[in-house]
């Protein structure tokens, strides 16, 4: 299981967030930079990045900012936030990004995300957020009337291979994953499932790697310290 280390981008500063809820942004690093050096000095090998302002414009927003850490840090990077159309896609698939994370479009634009697994099979997740039993887009400003686990098997039958789920109540407050609905994701679909939201201590990631996960995404905790970013590699069979 691989673990991503996080970082939010919201005013180009790396934040983060409670519940999805940008009113409650904090920063909680001086430069996202030298962050993304500090994860690959401790052994990490890819990194979560989010443009939070692009998410609410509906288009990138940090993409410079997102480009230099990438090409600083020399961590793979899976990004989202905002991209919307395969001229975003392509913008960060060709200047150094690993990975791009659909994920409003995952819900009102199945069509464009079939196009972008079509052009870059390996290189496409879509991003499912939960919130209330229902996906939610925009920036998860906005609930859908689609339920989580139909989106990911409708994702799974276009060709998605990656899926990230993230439970947005428990994303920032350190109370531990769903470990529910992930195993309920792990059952219904063959795609690579990613854990997000809630990851709190070791304790969180040795029940995380139960499952047949992916991966797992970590922000508050690696800041905070309750989660020791060494100490979580070794975990998840990184070091």
């Amino acid at each position: 299981m691989i673990f991503l280390p996080a970082i939010d981008i919201k005013d180009g500063k790396c934040v983060r967030l409670s519940q999805g809820d940008y009113a409650t942004a904090r920063q909680v690093a001086d430069d996202a930079i030298k962050a993304a050096c500090s994860f690959r000095k401790a052994g990490a090998r890819w990194l979560h990045v989010v443009d939070l302002d692009g998410a609410k414009a509906a288009r990138p927003e940090n993409a410079d900012l997102i480009l230099r850490i990438a090409e600083t840090s020399g961590l793979k990077v899976e990004v989202g936030g905002g991209i919307r159309g395969m001229d975003a896609v392509d913008f960060y698939l060709s200047h150094g990004i690993s990975r791009v994370i659909l994920g409003t479009a995952a819900i009102g634009r199945p069509e464009f995300v079939r196009q972008a697994v079509e052009k870059y099979p390996d290189r496409i997740a879509v991003g499912i957020d939960e919130k209330n039993g229902v996906a939610v887009q925009n920036g998860w400003t906005q609930a859908s009337a689609v339920g989580c686990l139909a989106l990911a098997k409708k994702m799974e039958s276009i060709g998605v291979k990656y899926i990230i789920f993230t439970d947005v109540s428990r994303d920032g407050m350190l109370e531990g994953p769903n470990m529910e609905m992930l195993a309920s994701l792990c059952q219904t679909v063959r795609c690579n499932v990613i854990a997000s939201g809630g990851v709190s201590s070791a304790s969180d990631l040795k029940n995380l790697c139960s499952l047949p996960l992916y991966g797992v995404i970590c922000g508050k905790a690696v800041y905070t310290g309750d989660v020791d970013l060494k100490e979580a590699l070794s975990i998840c069979g990184e070091d």
